[in-house]
């Protein structure tokens, strides 16, 4: 039987943070290493500069840092296959061709891109490219026939949008080249994390995050200054715990859950102040993320061989997109000169 295929990445617009760790990092490793996948991750510049395109140099830069963070968290690259969006020139194509099978009008629909866009407070300015982004996000998943993406829920539109594209595909030229995806999703109430103020969501842009490349005194500093019950204002004071983002940290990192409840239950009744039970998280993350700074601060002695380990995937990504490449054009009947 042959192996399932993984296609997943990030776009290049900075290191990258606690958050991607829980919603995606982890569970690409445990993927990784469970052997039963072929496993393609993209480090998609080209979508980055589809907003950051006055901005190349912060594409650039984050190109390596974000390379930094994966080949720290474990992604081993004789097991992944890491390459970069912009040097697989058959994805350029492809989106070409799969953007003569839909409408700006289905674009415009798309609930991600619709989102993406009033965040982003485009208005009536907004890049050609940026509302193409779901094509071209088809073209990278179809390239490599990708059988599993790893997404979050609010990626399901992109997802689908893919499907229907690989069905019209198959459909108009009457081949069935192209591989409808499937998309493989974090447990309900997991792979998001709130950023340090309490917010919803931990984000580059609302400076609340906390990174992986974050040194022990800067993360300490942060894990102090984080949100807590705004009431708790005395040791004695009961204090809540639901939306307490101390505790919603100590959830997700800490592997001693008993303890974790002795100290929910304790923070309730009063008697647990909030300068103790972030030392005590701090002590918590210190641990996790150590690993994974020293392993970081290993790989960028040589960023020569960073860049080598890009170039040998992406070298051996274009093998697999060209073919694909080659038959999609065979079944548009554009392949002329063969």
């Amino acid at each position: 039987m042959a192996k399932k295929v993984i296609l997943t990445g990030d776009r290049p617009t900075g290191k990258l943070h606690v958050g991607h760790y829980v919603g995606s990092l982890k569970n690409r490793v445990e993927l990784q290493n469970s052997g039963g996948y072929d496993t393609y991750i993209m480090i998609a510049d080209m979508q980055a500069l589809t907003d950051n395109a006055r901005d190349p140099e912060k594409i650039r830069n984050s190109l390596i840092q974000v390379t930094l963070d994966y080949l720290a968290v474990g992604i081993d690259p004789k097991k992944s296959t890491i390459l970069v969006q912009s040097q697989i020139p058959a994805l350029s194509e492809l989106t070409q061709h799969y953007s003569n099978l839909v409408s700006m009008s289905r674009l415009e629909r798309n609930p991600t891109v619709k989102n993406e866009i009033r965040q982003k407070n485009f208005g009536q300015s907004v890049p050609a490219g940026f509302v193409m982004y779901p094509i071209s996000q088809a073209a990278d998943i179809t390239a490599f026939k990708a059988t599993t993406v790893p997404v979050g829920d609010d990626q399901e539109p992109m997802l689908e949008q893919t499907r229907e594209i690989v069905r019209t595909f198959n459909s108009v030229y009457d081949q069935q080249v192209l591989v409808e995806p499937e998309g493989y999703f974090p447990p309900k109430g997991q792979g998001r994390i709130p950023g340090l103020d309490g917010n919803a969501k931990m984000s580059k842009s609302l400076g609340n995050a906390i990174y992986l490349s974050d040194d022990a005194d800067t993360l300490s500093k942060k894990v102090m200054s984080m949100y807590t019950d705004p009431n708790h204002i005395h040791v004695e004071d009961p204090g809540q715990v639901e939306g307490n983002t101390v505790f919603t940290y100590l959830d997700i990192f800490d592997d001693d859950k008993d303890h974790v409840a002795e100290l929910k239950e304790q923070y309730r009744h009063g008697g647990l102040g909030d300068v103790k039970i972030k030392r005590y998280l701090n002590d918590v993350l210190q641990a996790k993320l150590d690993p994974i700074r020293t392993r970081r601060n290993e790989y960028a002695q040589d960023i020569a061989g960073v860049y080598d380990i890009l170039k040998q995937g992406s070298d051996k990504a274009n093998v697999v997109a060209n073919q694909t490449l080659k038959e999609v054009r065979d079944a548009i009947g554009i392949n002329y000169f063969d």
